[in-house]
């Protein structure tokens, strides 16, 4: 088995470059589904998933106590229950129990008792969970940088308070148009009828694809295509309906599961649900990922390990980017436009940017309007023209130098030390007399 698995690997990772067409749908397909199972197998995506469901138990409460609260406002809170009773379908009998002791811990809440100190934890905690979601949405799209405090509170506000009354008017707007005369009229009519009943049946799914679909596109904080959020949104919705009926055959034959746990068995397996949902959450997520970022498929789980020479070959293209729309008087450039001009994914362009904006070779300037979600631009921070180009290189090549390994602390070679000393005299001689802004003399992009 363990040779038929080697095969299985060397051959869908076997070197295709000199193809001069694409992979195999087949391929990608399998090298995906290869990269997730070690992602999932090495606790990438499974330790994530067992935070959220710890945040999930302290934040359920609160958070259907916040919804009820906003649709008990439009007349639409007794949806709430239908709409949980119908996510804990999978526990079987269970589902009942939980849902009536969860609407019962919710209707326990009262604000003239909690007091504004309490009311502040509650939506803390309702926060954290999206925050924690965005935290861990943001790791698997390898994104660093999060969203600006200001612009997290607004967002995360508006998910609960807005959501709500966005996911029960979709579901009412559905049951009322299926409910009008015109519809039933046609329904009564075959074939039109038999399409009316699979439509009805694939009603759910659709809906649990459309949430996933909209998380996928817009909790990252990056640039999700659409193509991509809708491939993950399908993958986890066809997970979530296969899981479902999975689980709730597991319930229905676990006698002695609950024979073994007695009163726990309930909590254990709300519990275990919780977590197989938010695995299923973030494998979606991963497939979002992979979809958009295909040569993030290797054996390396996705990191990508950018050889020195062309670390600093993507450096040098960002400067030169960078001083030639300078000089010709163009909007600064962003990281967002280079990543797509340059074909580098964000984070890996980030670390060739790194070591330019810590040294004031680039600087960032703030949108030209406020309330652009933008990330700032780009303009040089050195006159480039009186900059020698070898300073740079030189510059690349030490970056974080004195936070690895100190020379102090090695005992090298000599002829190895005047091999490298050589060579940066080399680095000297022929750009002697080059300046940064020769970097920018060459044929401009097509932008």
């Amino acid at each position: 088995m363990t040779a038929l698995a080697d095969k299985i690997i060397r051959y869908i990772w076997a070197s295709r470059a000199r193809q001069k067409r694409p992979l195999p749908l087949t391929i990608r397909l399998l090298r995906m589904v290869h990269v997730i199972s070690k992602d999932v197998a090495e606790g990438m995506i499974t330790l994530r998933a067992m935070g959220l469901v710890y945040t999930s138990l302290l934040s359920l409460v609160p958070l259907i106590a916040v919804s009820f609260s906003v649709l008990k406002a439009f007349g639409a809170h007794n949806q709430v229950e239908p709409f949980l009773l119908n996510f804990l379908s999978p526990l079987g009998p269970q589902a009942a129990d939980v849902t009536e002791r969860i609407i019962g811990f919710v209707e326990n809440i009262k604000t003239g008792v909690l007091g504004s100190l309490g009311l502040a934890l509650l939506l803390y905690t309702v926060v954290s969970l999206i925050q924690k979601t965005e935290d861990a949405f943001n790791r698997i799209w390898h994104v660093k940088h999060h969203r600006p405090l200001s612009q997290r509170f607004s967002e995360y506000l508006s998910v609960v308070m807005i959501g709500p009354i966005l996911i029960f008017s979709a579901m009412g707007l559905t049951a009322s148009i299926t409910n009008t005369d015109l519809v039933l009229w046609i329904a009564s009519m075959e074939p039109f009828g038999a399409l009316f009943q699979i439509i009805a049946r694939l009603m759910p799914l659709f809906l649990v694809i459309t949430a996933f679909t909209v998380l996928f596109g817009l909790i990252p904080n990056t640039e999700v295509r659409f193509t991509s959020a809708l491939t993950g949104g399908v993958t986890a919705g066809a997970l979530w309906q296969g899981a479902g009926w999975g689980f709730a055959m597991f319930v229905a034959n676990s006698s002695n599961f609950t024979a073994i746990y007695s009163a726990f068995a309930t909590l254990i397996l709300f519990m275990i649900w919780l977590y197989v949902s938010w695995l299923i959450l973030l494998l979606g997520a991963s497939v979002a990922f992979y979809h958009q970022h295909p040569e993030r498929c290797t054996l390396t789980n996705g990191e990508l390990q950018l050889a020195p020479r062309l670390w600093e070959t993507l450096a040098l293209s960002v400067m030169s980017r960078v001083v030639r729309g300078y000089y010709r008087d163009e909007p600064p450039l962003n990281a967002k436009t280079l990543s797509r001009e340059l074909g580098a994914p964000p984070d890996v362009l980030e670390l060739a940017m790194e070591p330019l904006l810590e040294s004031g070779y680039l600087i960032e300037t703030q949108p030209a309007t406020p309330n652009n979600d933008a990330p700032p631009g780009l303009i040089p921070g050195k006159p480039p023209e009186q900059t020698p180009l070898s300073t740079l290189i030189h510059t690349l090549r030490r970056h974080n130098e004195q936070n690895r390994q100190p020379w102090d602390s090695l005992y090298p070679e000599p002829q190895a030390m005047v091999t490298i000393e050589r060579i940066e005299e080399a680095i000297d001689t022929v750009l002697e007399g080059e300046t940064v802004r020769d970097l920018a003399k060459g044929p401009a992009k097509s932008r």
